[in-house]
């Protein structure tokens, strides 16, 4: 035998001739067979093609569906909780609330009335004309009543036939409310199961589909059957999930099966021949698309790192158990601790501080519970035991069906913060003590003079009394007058020095309850003199019965000084009898404010003119040659500093009115 004879022709030269005529059309009538076999074979696969594109279409088209119900449904839950906010901060009247609730059920005509009731169950308002009572809810609605007040959350109750009324069946939701952890009430809003299919159901989809909604016991609530009852043909079941309650929303289509295509022949070639070019394009297209998505998706994992490498604000998410699942690489430096030994630690965790460890666990607890802070302040240690403080936002982690899986936390190192604020608070307390001397030295020359008065009062006496004991005849009781001025003279030094002593003393600022009378009191000296010098008259009004505030007296005292200062000065230039510096307290209730207590100093001097008054309380600003310009920038910083305000007005009789408020003890502050 030749070797490169192929064995193909060696085989053929050893068959007969009938025997390679047979071999010869087995092959087309295989082809033949299969090309029947395909042409078969493929409508019934494009029939059940069809049919499987439709019960998808139907299961989709489903979904969508319940999504729009449900969404509509957390639209109205949205509504009725903003509603039920109002009525439990005293914001809607029973008015206010028919007038509102008309306007949300011209809206969202699913709703079939909506009741307020208070605690014992009597209606307070309702959108029907003749509200019911509570009592005459179906048992089902006053069952899921009661267990919303136990459980404080809204619940839906079970669809239930309606006495009396054109709506066969309704559903309710009930609302609790509460005010400091009492109950107070509840809204309850009764849907028309027949109106949710009604208005929430989309009329093509309705034309084409019966839909029936039913209990977990398959018993019809509502139904729709705009395009006719359904053929049994396409049908899907999907759970509808509400708080409490749980709807069975039954599709059937009302489409038939699919027939079979009329030429078979044709068809078949064309669908062959078209999906071999559909194919071959939706392949390349597909991996386009791969090829684009992976690139993408290398591109964003790439920023994400390079985003959370280079963030200075620490991330931290936990899990709804309080369990670490993801720390970036700000967090691990700034406590650290590698990131391998955070993921999947659960409290006590290694950045706490042992001393803080109460203030740690109670947090936890609360995280436990679904209830965090959104923004506080603690403390964490490194790895070294140094520790530092932390800013802290905390917010709930969503995925992407919109459900809560833990916390998300950023947390921001504020060590430089915390020490740029002493060294802020020292100086400040540098600069008021600084002022407080600058005052005193304006009226040394007047204090000199005012307590030389009683010292020369004293020696005078006193020369006095001495003369009167030589006298041999002498009464001891006659010494008794002298020695009481003696004395009052010393009382009236001692009280001037004593002033300027606690005044002018250097000390840390406290607060603690103080009355504004007191302070006026502490200071009258010092006001009295500089008020002679310029032949000013004092008048104070103070009720006896003003309450006390939360303050530091020191700081009180130098914003008074400091205004009834300014107000000496700027009636320097005014007729004498025009020169009258009063001072008035009094008790104020500022609009959504905490209760006050407002001083005003009120003079009679040269006023303010418009160029200054847009800089009065600038840094550095002043109008005396002499001046520094920070007194009033000082009294400003220290109100806003007790909680209250600094402003200023024309006085209607000629002058200036600074008034100032500070919190009454126990309104919006505690000692």
């Amino acid at each position: 035998m030749n070797q490169s004879q192929h064995p193909s022709s060696s085989l053929s030269q050893m068959l007969s001739p009938s025997r390679r005529h047979t071999l010869r059309w087995a092959i087309p009538i295989l082809l033949v067979l299969l090309f029947l076999t395909t042409l078969i074979w493929l409508p019934r696969q494009a029939q059940q093609m069809e049919s499987s594109e439709r019960q998808e279409q139907l299961i989709a088209d489903s979904l969508w569906v319940e999504q729009a119900i449900r969404f509509q449904l957390s639209r109205d839950d949205e509504s009725m909780r903003l509603i039920g906010r109002d009525i439990v901060n005293d914001r809607l009247n029973k008015e206010q609330f028919r007038n509102r609730l008309s306007a949300l059920l011209s809206n969202n005509r699913e709703l079939y009335r909506v009741t307020w009731f208070d605690s014992d169950g009597k209606p307070l308002s309702s959108t029907d004309d003749f509200p019911i009572a509570r009592s005459e809810l179906p048992p089902v609605s006053q069952e899921t009543e009661l267990h919303t007040r136990t459980i404080r959350r809204p619940l839906y109750s079970a669809p239930a036939a309606a006495n009396g009324i054109a709506e066969p069946i309704l559903m309710d939701y009930h609302i609790p409310l509460f005010r400091d952890h009492r109950y107070v009430g509840s809204l309850v809003a009764s849907y028309s199961v027949t109106r949710v299919l009604n208005e929430m159901v989309p009329w093509w989809f309705a034309q084409d589909n019966e839909i029936v909604l039913t209990d977990t016991d398959d018993k019809v609530v509502a139904r729709r059957t705009a395009g006719g009852p359904g053929l049994n043909v396409y049908t899907h079941r999907r759970e509808l999930e509400l708080p409490g309650l749980t709807l069975r929303l039954h599709t059937n289509s009302t489409k038939s099966a699919p027939k079979l295509l009329p030429n078979l022949l044709v068809g078949s070639v064309i669908v062959l021949s078209l999906g071999l070019l559909w194919s071959l394009w939706a392949l390349w297209r597909d991996i386009n698309r791969r090829m684009t998505a992976e690139g993408a998706l290398v591109n964003e994992v790439a920023f994400r790192s390079a985003m959370e490498n280079s963030l200075v604000t620490g991330m931290r998410a936990r899990d709804l158990a309080g369990r670490i699942t993801y720390v970036n690489p700000a967090f691990c430096k700034m406590v650290g601790i590698d990131a391998e030994k955070l993921v999947g630690t659960v409290p006590p965790m290694p950045y706490w501080a042992p001393e803080a460890m109460d203030e740690y666990q109670e947090r936890f607890s609360k995280v436990l519970a679904g209830r965090v802070t959104p923004q506080f302040e603690t403390i964490f240690q490194r790895l070294d035991g140094e520790r530092f403080p932390v800013l802290i936002f905390e917010s709930p982690l969503v995925d992407q069906h919109g459900k809560q899986t833990g916390w998300m936390g950023s947390i921001l190192d504020i060590s430089e913060r915390k020490r740029a604020e002493d060294l802020n608070r020292i100086q400040e307390e540098k600069l008021q003590a600084s002022a407080r001397l600058a005052s005193m030295g304006e009226i040394a020359s007047t204090l000199a003079h005012e307590l030389n008065q009683p010292l020369a009062a004293i020696s005078s006496y006193t020369t006095g009394a001495l003369n009167m004991m030589h006298n041999d005849t002498l009464d001891p009781a006659m010494l008794e007058p002298a020695l009481e001025k003696i004395n009052a003279q010393a009382q009236r030094a001692g009280h001037v020095i004593r002033s300027v002593h606690q005044f002018v003393k250097k000390r840390e600022p406290t607060r603690q309850p103080v009355s504004i009378k007191n302070i006026v009191d502490n200071i009258a000296p010092l006001i009295e003199l500089q008020a002679q010098q310029f032949l000013v008259v004092l008048q104070t009004t103070i009720p006896p019965t003003l309450p006390s505030v939360l303050g530091d007296t020191v700081l009180l005292e130098q914003v008074v000084l400091n205004l009834t200062r300014n107000a000496i000065q700027a009636m320097a230039a005014v007729a004498p009898q025009r020169r009258i510096l009063r001072i008035v307290a009094s008790r104020e209730q500022m609009p959504d404010a905490p209760e006050a207590v407002m001083v005003e100093v009120i003079d009679q001097g040269h006023g303010i003119a418009p160029e200054v008054a847009a800089g009065l309380f600038s840094p550095f600003f002043s109008t005396k040659a002499d001046g520094m310009g920070m007194g009033l920038n000082i009294c400003r910083t220290t109100i806003e500093f007790h909680g209250g305000t600094l402003t200023y007005a024309n006085n209607p009789a000629g002058g200036t009115i600074f008034r100032f408020t500070l919190p009454v003890l126990g309104a919006g502050n505690r000692a």
